[in-house]
């Protein structure tokens, strides 16, 4: 049990959470566990897709049981694990009291860190098709907050072309403890023309990958999750975090570089590196990042180019180095990108213009050069983290760090290795389908879209 945890669960804590009348939230499963009940698979109209997939993962499944109308709703036998409803071939409106009659139960017959997970067509055609897409999105969000004890609702959209090999690594994700803080989120899959390599423990198995702002928090979980997946990580902070970045990498058998990002010869400064070793540069993960808040009418200009500067042009200089086809230690093809945005910067937030422009930019970098990068088979996503329990939210007033905490779905803040684990997901190499994305970390917090 984490420091954090322990305040909360400590005599006083608890004592301040009783008589606010909050109760203890739910104990997320975490981890590359699948859930312990039964898969269960729907199908709306007679997609394939899912049952496709689920054999590929290995993964049996039984067949739903349905509202049918009766009072009251019926229910399974014992807790299921999860529900995927295979929505690809659903168009009509008609068709979502078929998706009612099969959730209702399930929602109600679902065990703790269980999962639903809803697979449709993006490539809808009518006017009905497209509603009833957009339809999707609304009863994923509303489920998500209405299921309990951890269990989290995921959209999945994939397009015509999408394959079992595509979607393989994704619905591993969101069905495995991997996506524990990921709930009632949106994202796409497409195709990739190459078979997508299979899912396995190891997917970063000997690949370099470069993580800035390594020491500590977030960066930290990152570097110890990649080299849990074989990756060999190059941890990256500034001079000042130099003994915490060397415990770090000396935990992980990574290799430390104290580096000012800023620094209009970090690009170089990194490739450099990378060919010293002998390395083959497969991804890069863009943590590093500042806060310095304030209201916007206290913002001077420091202050807003500190963060600009930190949080979004320098990763913009340094991709410009390593995605030169000409550079030594230059990112590989097939490689992936991965940035961190915020839910700041999706929803704003007071007092933090600045944080809240340098964080929504990285959502539209990746989604801009997502496309101009596909001929090289690079992906480029980000996470968007929500209230993750860190040392610097720990410092939070007890108060408001509970209102920020209970401010989700999940009633609870997510822990550093949820975001770790995301951006594991989108670094693995079976995830080649998912390109221009940006996926909430958040237990779906109640603001941003």
């Amino acid at each position: 049990m984490s420091a954090l945890e322990k305040a909360f669960t400590s005599t006083p804590g608890r004592a301040i959470a009783k008589k606010a009348g909050l109760k203890d939230p739910p104990r997320l499963r975490r981890g590359r566990t699948w859930p312990q009940g039964a898969l269960v698979l729907a199908s709306i109209g007679g997609g394939t897709l899912a049952a496709q997939t689920l054999r590929l993962l290995g993964r049996s499944s039984e067949h739903p049981v349905t509202d049918g109308g009766e009072e009251p709703t019926p229910g399974y036998g014992a807790p299921i694990g999860a529900l995927v409803v295979d929505a690809t071939h659903l168009a009509r409106i008609e068709q979502l009291e078929e998706l009612r009659a099969v959730l209702r139960p399930a929602v109600k017959g679902i065990e703790k860190s269980g999962r639903i997970v809803l697979v449709a067509n993006r490539d809808a055609e009518t006017w009905e098709a497209r509603a009833v897409l957009r339809g999707l999105d609304g009863i994923n969000r509303t489920i998500a907050k209405e299921l309990r004890g951890g269990a989290t609702s995921t959209l999945l959209h994939v397009s015509t072309a999408t394959t079992a090999d595509d979607l393989a690594s994704t619905l591993a994700f969101t069905l495995q403890g991997r996506s524990a803080f990921v709930d009632g989120q949106t994202w796409s899959v497409g195709h990739h023309q190459a078979p997508a390599t299979a899912t396995t423990p190891s997917p970063l198995d000997g690949k370099a990958i470069i993580v800035t702002g390594a020491a500590r928090g977030i960066g930290a979980a990152i570097a110890r999750t990649l080299a849990r997946d074989g990756a060999t990580v190059i941890a990256v902070d500034i001079p000042a975090a130099g003994e915490a970045l060397a415990a770090v990498t000396n935990e992980v058998g990574g290799i430390a570089i104290q580096l000012d990002i800023t620094g209009a010869d970090a690009g170089s400064h990194l490739a450099a590196l990378v060919a010293q070793r002998g390395l083959s540069l497969y991804g890069v993960v863009h943590n590093a990042g500042i806060t310095r808040d304030k209201m916007l009418v206290n913002t001077d200009s420091a202050r807003w180019q500190s963060v600009l500067d930190v949080n979004l042009a320098a990763q913009m200089r340094i991709n410009q180095v390593l995605l030169d086809p000409t550079t030594e230690g230059g990112l590989e093809d097939g490689g992936r990108l991965v940035g961190i945005a915020s839910t700041s910067g999706l929803a704003g937030n007071k007092g933090q213009t600045n944080y809240a422009a340098s964080k929504a930019g990285v959502a539209g970098l990746v989604i801009a050069m997502a496309p101009d990068l596909s001929d090289r088979d690079i992906t480029v996503n980000a996470v968007a983290p929500g209230f993750i329990e860190t040392e610097m939210t720990g410092r939070i007033p007890f108060v408001q760090r509970e209102i920020f905490r209970r401010s989700n779905s999940l009633n609870q803040g997510g822990k550093p290795v949820d975001v770790a684990e995301t951006i594991a997901y989108l670094l693995d190499p079976a995830s080649s389908a998912v390109t221009g994305q940006v996926i909430r970390v958040c237990g779906q917090n109640l603001v941003g879209a």
